[in-house]
């Protein structure tokens, strides 16, 4: 029987960053996400962080998406704001495609909120959603479009938050 030696196999799919960081900015940029991005560099590990202060409404742009496409590892900061962001929630929906697609690893870190939190969208992720829902209410002509992708961003967190992570509470010492 012929063993097959670990230098025959290969990705057919080439990376450009090892790392990929989706957070909240305003929750964890200048904080947990700004000294982990720091610590992976530092340890030549190469990482994307998307380095802009984005709005809500804001949509990923093509070069994020080929960011995402370009990761082998996807690690997932939820803070308390993280599902108030559509953009967040667009970007989650894109790296769990890439996950299933590719085989990619996603690694969620729950900053200071509950897993269950996010996996059943209770507490300020039931909150963000219900806002989220409203506006897309409010908008006839998407309405359709806009509740289907309000079920995708509901699907998208309850399967990162049943993959196995870390929760982190800055309150509390490692």
């Amino acid at each position: 029987m012929a063993m097959i030696q670990p230098s025959s196999f290969s990705f057919s799919h080439e990376f450009t960053y090892d790392v990929f960081l989706s957070f909240r900015g305003a929750d964890t940029r200048n904080n947990f996400t700004g000294n982990f991005y720091k610590a992976l560099c530092d340890g030549g590990v190469r990482t994307f962080i998307d380095d802009r202060e984005l709005h809500g409404g804001d949509e990923i742009t093509p070069s994020l998406v080929k960011a995402i496409e370009e990761s082998r590892i996807f690690i997932l900061v939820f803070s308390i704001n993280y599902a108030s962001s559509s953009f967040c929630l667009d970007e989650l929906v894109h790296i769990l495609h890439c996950f299933k697609a590719n085989g990619c690893l996603v690694l969620p870190i729950f900053y200071d909120v509950e897993p269950s939190n996010v996996r059943h969208q209770t507490g300020s992720y039931g909150e963000a959603l219900a806002r989220h829902e409203e506006r897309f209410q409010n908008n006839r002509e998407k309405y359709k479009d806009n509740m289907e992708r309000l079920h995708k961003w509901k699907m998208a967190l309850n399967h990162a938050a049943n993959l196995s992570g870390y929760h982190f509470n800055p309150r509390y010492p490692l």
